[in-house]
């Protein structure tokens, strides 16, 4: 007959709740990570040293073997074949190590949604766990365990949060914690840990002989040829340049290979050698130099802690990005937060949209006073003398108060 019919009275449908999409986890992974071939391959979020490294190293090295290739009619068997040969094999070898190195998860510790389950927290306020400056929540900042026969501290990461494993630590510029952090390689583009630390090793040492070969052989060619060396070395610019580049060069990567090979003997971490860890107290990781040669090199290579391929439910990312997004802003209203409603004052009624926002830590820092520290309001809103605070206003007191206020507001613009 025209009515309303029953069905317009329904509860909407659960089609209208936002999907839950399935996605690969480097899709929503929250690091700054840089993701190829479908999550298999794992930067840094710069990459693009790489490009800048394999010029480095890739263009006086080809340059190289492009003129002994050259030369090698001129040239007697040993100094010819076998002398390019062996320029292309380091070549290959050091830009090898140099993308092995970059593309590769350097032992990244998986993220935890949610905090440790041990944590004690005062009171039961949603979502206080995502931000550190929340008082209520007691969780200890270190944590001692033991690693053969000592004991050591562990911090917990505000980020991923989790207690970092040892010897673990949060790259600012990845932004992950990553197992046996060692640094962050700048020419590498990617954070060096337990699981690309062996490969990186295998690219500093190749760059030093490749190097040290280059600059041999480019010296030899000029000592070779006859008549004075300057004349050679005028006629013979690229020699020259290679020369030079290469001793520039080996100081830099041969330092390199040096102090690493002083920290693996000692199984020691850039990162604990910088911060002096082992000065005053014994390394629980230093088992002697056979050892310590052994577990970098001749170990079975460390598993992944974490699978970038496998399908994630987005809305468990989305929802966390949220309350992470805003929970430094929630934190200031002085009132609990609810996914659903939003921000909940004190009396349980939601704060209007407009309020959410608003940065009330400063507001009460503007209106106390220099000395007393009291809250004070505008005489020009209220016409009582007497105020909630319970103090009295005299002329004098709401002329200087409104100089101060109007000074303020001249400096604020």
């Amino acid at each position: 007959m025209g009515g309303q019919k029953f069905s317009d009275f329904a509860p909407p449908s659960k089609c209208t709740d936002r999907p839950s999409a399935k996605k690969r986890l480097y899709q929503v992974w929250r690091g700054r990570n840089k993701f190829l071939c479908g999550g298999r391959l794992v930067f840094g979020p710069d990459a693009g040293s790489v490009v800048l490294s394999t010029v480095l190293i890739g263009g006086p090295a080809l340059t190289f073997c492009i003129k002994m290739l050259l030369r090698i009619s001129e040239l007697d068997f040993l100094h010819g074949r076998i002398v390019l040969t062996g320029g292309f094999v380091l070549t290959f070898l050091a830009l090898s190590f140099l993308y092995m190195t970059a593309a590769r998860n350097p032992g990244i510790v998986p993220r935890n949604n949610r905090p440790p389950v041990d944590c004690e927290v005062e009171s039961v306020r949603s979502l206080d766990w995502v931000s550190s400056a929340t008082p209520s929540f007691k969780i200890p900042r270190t944590k001692d365990v033991m690693v053969n026969g000592h004991t050591v501290k562990v911090k917990f990461c505000d980020t991923c949060l989790l207690y970092r494993p040892p010897r673990a630590s949060h790259c600012s510029i990845c932004n992950n914690c990553v197992q046996r952090f060692d640094h962050h390689c700048p020419w590498v583009g990617q954070c060096i840990g337990v699981r690309n630390y062996r490969t990186f090793f295998c690219f500093v040492t190749t760059s030093t002989v490749l190097c040290i070969y280059v600059f041999t052989f480019s010296l030899m060619n000029l000592l070779k040829k006859p008549g004075p060396l300057w004349r050679n070395m005028s006629n013979d610019a690229v020699s020259v340049s290679l020369i030079v580049y290469c001793f520039i060069s080996v100081w830099f990567v041969g330092g390199l290979s040096v102090f690493h090979s002083y920290l693996v003997s000692t199984n020691q971490t850039t990162y604990e050698n910088f911060r002096y860890r082992y000065d005053r107290k014994e390394n629980p990781y230093n088992r002697g130099i056979g050892k310590n040669i052994k577990e970098i090199f001749f170990s079975k290579p460390v598993a992944t802690g974490i699978n970038f391929r496998e399908w994630v439910n987005e809305a468990d990312f989305y929802v966390q990005s949220i309350s992470r997004k805003f929970s430094a802003d929630f934190i200031r209203t002085h009132g609990k937060l609810d996914l659903e409603v939003g921000v909940i004052g004190k009396d349980g009624k939601p704060f209007p949209g407009i309020l959410q926002h608003l940065d009330y830590k400063g507001i009460e820092e503007s209106l106390k006073k220099p000395k007393g520290g009291k809250v004070i309001l505008d005489p020009f809103f209220l016409q009582d003398d007497k105020y909630a605070t319970g103090d009295s206003f005299t002329d004098d007191d709401r002329s200087e108060f409104s100089s101060e206020r109007t000074s303020s507001a001249v400096l604020g613009r």
